[in-house]
């Protein structure tokens, strides 16, 4: 039988993959670039999670290397982000969080070279379904080119955050976790920031009129909860099924995405066949794993 951890875990995991269908909406409607936008998001985060680990008395002393494995952890994430709204406003949510879906292909990548195990035959075509699915969705399109170059990017770097974040996070407790990760993304972020500017002027620095409302929903909801279901997530169920069932994530963006800016030029057959292959490929790993546990 399935033990109640993974009925937990599975339920969580959903739970995170539709609240996760809201990040990309709100970075199309927030008015910074990528960049300014992620350090926004990780310095909000960091000082409400500060705030309450101190008023929990929760804050854990750790030594310095233990900080740094899990700042290092944060820079992946930040760097993550930084390309998947970079792949937003390049295009439309659309193609951010389909490309978003070659998450499962490059787990099945990297996770055997990295955790040095057995490569996966049926995880490795398992992805390439959803591979099918985006290019069928979109036929890489090349007027969004660049968005889509990005999106690849940050596909991959989430990829290798979602195991480094698995290896590291079942050595400390999950609260203290996300807070050293937004301050280690935060820090390199900020030491970043000035060199992209002087590259790539950002425009305004500061967040004006709904950004506010938007960016704290973002942070309290998108990035502190949601982040903590992802390390409690990643603690009970393995990283290429959760990364897998994250591809539901588009199909959640996907159809907000249509109902507020009215994304529809691409609602066709093979758009339709093509988000069928990705929901397809994480029903069968789902089902897979879930087979295994019985």
């Amino acid at each position: 039988m399935i033990n109640g951890n993974t009925n937990k875990g599975f339920l969580l995991l959903h739970l995170s993959v539709f609240i996760a269908g809201f990040t990309g909406v709100l970075g199309r409607l927030i008015e910074l670039d990528s960049a300014v936008l992620v350090w926004h998001r990780m310095a909000w985060a960091a000082a409400l999670m500060a705030l309450f680990l101190l008023f929990r008395k929760d804050l854990k002393r750790y030594k310095f290397n233990d900080i740094c494995q899990m700042g290092g952890v944060g820079v992946l994430l930040c760097l993550h982000w930084v390309f998947f709204y970079a792949s937003i406003k390049a295009s439309n949510v659309s193609i951010g969080v389909v490309c978003f879906s070659l998450v499962g292909f490059f787990t099945a990548l990297f996770d055997p070279i990295i955790n040095k195990h057995k490569f996966s035959i049926s995880e490795f075509l398992f992805s390439i379904l959803t591979v099918c699915g985006v290019y069928l969705i979109f036929h890489f399109d090349t007027r969004y080119r660049l968005g889509i170059v990005f999106g690849i990017v940050s596909s991959a770097l989430y990829a290798l955050f979602a195991i480094a974040n698995q290896h590291v996070g079942k050595r400390y407790e999950a609260k203290n976790m996300l807070f050293w990760e937004m301050v280690g993304g935060l820090v390199v972020l900020s030491v970043i920031l000035p060199i992209y500017n002087y590259f790539i002027p950002v425009g305004k620095l500061m967040p004006t009129g709904l950004d506010y409302p938007y960016i704290a929903f973002m942070v309290v909801v998108c990035t502190i909860g949601l982040c903590l279901l992802q390390i409690i997530v990643l603690q009970k169920i393995d990283a290429f099924t959760v990364n897998l069932t994250y591809n539901l994530e588009s199909v959640y963006s996907i159809i907000i995405a249509m109902l507020i800016f009215n994304e529809y030029q691409d609602l066709n057959f093979s758009f339709i066949l093509g988000i069928a292959l990705i929901i397809i490929s994480v029903a069968l790993q789902t089902w897979s794993k879930l087979k295994v546990l019985k």
